[in-house]
């Protein structure tokens, strides 16, 4: 398989689909696979044709098992930072992409693998899927933002416990503690996640883009300065052209036609 079969794209209806494709080593992530994400979502990033988008994994085992082990082992101290910093980078960039980014989670979603899904807008896991961060069980610790974001998701408890165990989780257990946002089944996966983001796209573009861009904004800020900060964006929403249809909508009691961007 060459390199730049590693991450597939397609793009359809406004969605894109960017498939993990190394089933071989459970859709391990390496450099090569982060560096297309990258690159990816740098292009994403700035096409208006492109609304939201779906990542998963190749195959019916795993949406990806996390970092290539192989290479960790082998890896300077240097080297493994290395790769950590250009994870994170992903991430970070698809937590901001300003789109709606839905992991549909196929099969095992582990360690750096599920750090990526944790950085998406929202999960949907197949009925089969396990997850959880078993990097203390190799003396690692989760190095791509799991420490950072997991604890945001599920809150702190929950958090320290999946962290400090390595122990992997059922989607049903998953969905209990809100990782997961639905448990579909397999085969139904990627249209039930196609389905919700259509309902998404089809309200007013910027409520929702400011919506999410409140929401990752603040919870890094104090719950005072998180309240202003909606009330900023609150305000700030009203200065468009959907605030006006859909406030006149709700008074005439008709459906708002909101501007497609």
């Amino acid at each position: 398989m060459s390199n730049k079969d590693i991450v597939l794209y397609t793009e359809e209806k406004g969605i894109a689909k960017i498939t993990l494709n190394r089933p071989e080593v459970l859709n391990a992530l390496n450099r090569d696979v982060l560096e297309q994400l990258s690159s990816i979502m740098d292009r994403i990033k700035i096409d208006d044709s492109v609304k939201a988008v779906i990542i998963t994994g190749a195959g019916e085992k795993a949406f990806s098992a996390g970092a290539d082990i192989q290479f960790l082992n082998k890896a300077t101290p240097l080297e493994v930072r290395d790769l950590a910093w250009l994870a994170v980078t992903v991430n970070n960039k698809i937590e901001s992409l300003g789109k709606v980014v839905v992991a549909a989670i196929n099969g095992l979603a582990l360690g750096g693998g599920l750090e990526l899904a944790e950085s998406c807008t929202l999960r949907f896991s197949a009925s089969h899927a396990r997850l959880g961060h078993p990097e203390v069980r190799i003396g690692a610790i989760a190095g791509f933002g799991g420490t950072t974001r997991l604890p945001r998701l599920i809150g702190k408890g929950r958090a320290i416990e999946l962290l400090l165990t390595g122990n992997s989780i059922s989607a049903d257990e998953a969905y209990r503690i809100g990782l997961v946002n639905r448990i579909v089944e397999p085969d139904k996966l990627l249209s039930e996640a196609e389905t919700l983001i259509l309902e998404i796209l089809s309200q007013a573009p910027l409520a929702v883009k400011m919506t999410w861009e409140a929401i990752h904004r603040g919870c890094n800020l104090t719950l005072e300065e998180s309240s202003l900060l909606g009330a900023d964006y609150f305000g700030l929403i009203a200065s468009t052209e959907d605030f006006r249809e859909g406030t006149k909508s709700f008074l005439e009691k008709t459906k708002p036609s909101f501007k497609v961007r």
